[in-house]
């Protein structure tokens, strides 16, 4: 199933076991929940699947675990995270030989490569295979920041049709439609800008806190379809304190402590994260649970 790039695109969690294994089955289990909640695509192996903490082996796994469950409902998007460009190319030729429907490319991990560079490696992964491939920007994250003009230049490899941008800034959406309208379907990538982002030109959101509220989220992407804006807002309103974990250091931990606090999930991380304690533990719970018990009707 060729993805489309629109509506809401959960950054799927990865689950383990309390030995730290792979839970395959409640992995598999988490990807069923959300596609029975309506959302319209799935990315595996991003920032909230944990990929550098997994194996290979681990990671096509997952994705085998995915497609299984997903089966064929809606596309299913793999995370590119690698450290050298060749193990990056080999994994999407890997993705691709099992079925999976795209891919979601990162700059190389760990080396701050320049513009030059930063476009060969992205080129590279996308010609490795045939699967239409999404860029990630992600700065404050990886360091790295793909400007508007890169991703134009970028948009000419073939099967580079999007974007997803995560600079927090919903200014970038109309320079890089400004730039070239026609260049990169545009997804959002940070939760507490999204709406603003797909009021101004994103045509879909891949999103952590969707992990925990699918059909919240979805109802938000539907909403502005119908130029139902206040519903929209009302919505995005409610579970905005939650949104604004998405940008924090440890948005892995309290996006994964939330699926458990909402019964979708485990909250268990591969180190180096660990779990959250204290205040931060409890500062997350009672956003959560706040959440949770003034829940709109959707």
């Amino acid at each position: 199933m060729t993805p489309d790039w629109r509506g809401i695109y959960p950054a799927v969690t990865t689950q383990f076991k309390s030995d730290l294994s792979l839970d395959i089955d409640n992995t598999g289990r988490v990807v069923e929940n959300l596609v029975n909640d309506g959302v319209h695509g799935l990315v595996m192996l991003g920032t909230c699947g944990e990929n550098t903490s997994l194996s290979p082996k681990e990671k096509l796994d997952v994705l085998r675990a995915a497609r299984e469950a997903s089966n064929g409902r809606v596309p299913v998007v793999s995370g590119v995270a690698e450290f050298t460009t060749a193990t990056a190319c080999q994994f999407a030729r890997d993705a691709e030989a099992i079925g999976i429907d795209g891919l979601m490319i990162l700059p190389a991990m760990v080396y701050k490569g320049d513009r030059r560079e930063v476009v060969a490696h992205i080129d590279a992964v996308a010609r490795a295979c045939s699967l239409p491939s999404m860029i990630y920007n992600n700065p404050a994250s990886y360091g790295i920041d793909i400007d508007p003009e890169t991703l134009v230049e970028l948009s000419r490899t073939p099967n580079i049709v999007a974007v997803k941008e995560s600079s927090e800034d919903p200014r970038r959406i109309t320079d890089l439609i400004n730039l070239d309208a026609d260049a990169l379907a545009i997804m959002s990538g940070v939760d507490d800008v999204a709406l603003e982002c797909m009021v101004v030109g994103a045509i879909g959101w891949v999103s952590g806190f969707a992990n925990v509220y699918p059909r919240e989220s979805v109802a938000i992407y539907d909403c502005l379809q119908d130029g139902r804006i206040d519903q929209a807002v009302k919505i995005y309103r409610w579970m905005m304190d939650s949104l604004h974990m998405d940008t924090h250091p440890k948005l892995v931990q309290m996006i994964k402590l939330a699926e458990q606090i909402a019964g979708r999930g485990s909250e268990t991380v591969r180190p180096p994260r660990l779990p959250l304690e204290g205040e931060e533990r409890a500062a997350c719970t009672a956003i959560i649970e706040k959440a949770l018990a003034n829940r709109p009707a959707v």
